[in-house]
């Protein structure tokens, strides 16, 4: 089969691998779609997992099955499919509450082993997800970046009419911004620089959008009764944003902590402050379980608007020039590797 091995950070080859072989408890998936993350832009230029490389990246996927082992009985070849990607040991602490990414023996798909930026990936059938034959595959290809805001929500416990700063409007901050509008957040205020991701903001239900830094914290006390927000989302992983997500929330406000910040990064911490006022940091960063699950549902209800996401797309051959003209896109969500 074809693949993509990022050999080092920055540089691709599209190499004829061998097919994946699939044990008795795993399935063979025939990759369709597959999206650009952001957590492959961190691998791609060699800021997390380099230690893991030569590697096949890619997670956010869907296709179809193409292959099971001779034990697995509830799923069909032909069928469309998405994967969670999370691969833990099933039955030690953390697998069985839902943490799986804390199991000491965790593996991902296309971070930590191959991954979808190739022609088949194999993978335990227990975390294989069907979907109807009438969906699509582009749209399939969101359930695992859905379902990273579906989780950030549930772990901050976000609830109706509290009020949510968003720091960034990328791909992932624009989600967060489509999610919170489900869970009844009021208002949503979001911070992002670059005009054509501003936009599509306001389009994904933002009250306001914030383009200049300087006038942030005065909109967000402005627009909360002079508290401060509950939550502050940091969407973009830079230390100088955490800092400034901590000076916008409310005393007994939330740092819901997603964006992935190099291992050298850190942000000084004003403890006293943090227990007088009862303040926390509510860390997440990918969906599992059933937060794909619940994902799938409601993309497959059109809960999110996802024409910004789907719209551009490279062949797997091009995957070198897809990766390295990403800034000459803004008003393209995600980049979309197909196959076929």
């Amino acid at each position: 089969m074809k693949a993509a091995v990022l050999t080092k950070p920055k540089h691709f080859e599209i190499r004829e691998v061998s097919k994946p072989e699939i044990g008795p408890d795993d399935a063979l998936i025939k990759v369709e779609r597959c999206c650009i993350c952001g957590t492959d832009i961190h691998i791609f230029n060699g800021h997390y997992a380099a230690d893991e490389l030569p590697l096949v990246p890619g997670h956010e996927f869907a296709g179809t099955v193409a292959a099971l082992g001779e034990n697995v009985t509830h799923l069909s070849v032909g069928a469309k499919a998405v994967v969670d990607i999370n691969i833990g040991c099933g039955r030690c602490y953390y697998c069985r509450h839902n943490e799986i990414l804390n199991c000491p023996d965790v593996q991902q798909v296309g971070i930590s082993r191959n991954g979808a930026y190739a022609e088949y990936v194999a993978v335990p059938a227990r975390l294989v997800i069907c979907a109807p034959d009438n969906a699509s595959f582009d749209r399939l290809a969101l359930t695992e970046p859905v379902a990273c805001v579906v989780r950030s929500a549930r772990k901050a416990d976000i609830r109706f009419g509290q009020s949510v700063v968003i720091l960034g409007a990328g791909p992932i901050g624009n989600l967060h911004i489509q999610m919170m509008r489900l869970v009844g957040a009021a208002p949503i205020i979001v911070a992002e620089t670059i005009p054509e991701r501003a936009d599509l903001a306001r389009q994904a239900g933002a009250d306001a959008v914030v383009t200049d830094p300087e006038k942030m914290k005065k909109t967000v006390l402005a627009m909360t009764d002079n508290r401060g927000a509950d939550f502050v989302v940091e969407s973009v992983g830079r230390s100088d944003l955490y800092a400034k997500a901590f000076e916008l929330i409310r005393p007994g406000g939330h740092v819901v902590a997603f964006g992935i910040t190099s291992p050298e990064e850190s942000v000084p911490l004003d403890l006293l402050n943090t227990v007088l006022c009862e303040n926390s940091v509510k860390g997440s960063v990918a969906g599992m379980g059933e937060d794909m699950h619940d994902a799938m549902t409601l993309l497959l209800h059109d809960r999110f608007e996802t024409e910004a996401f789907t719209a551009t797309t490279f062949p797997l051959d091009d995957v070198q020039r897809a990766f390295e003209t990403l800034g000459d896109r803004p008003s393209s969500l995600k980049t979309q590797i197909v196959f076929g």
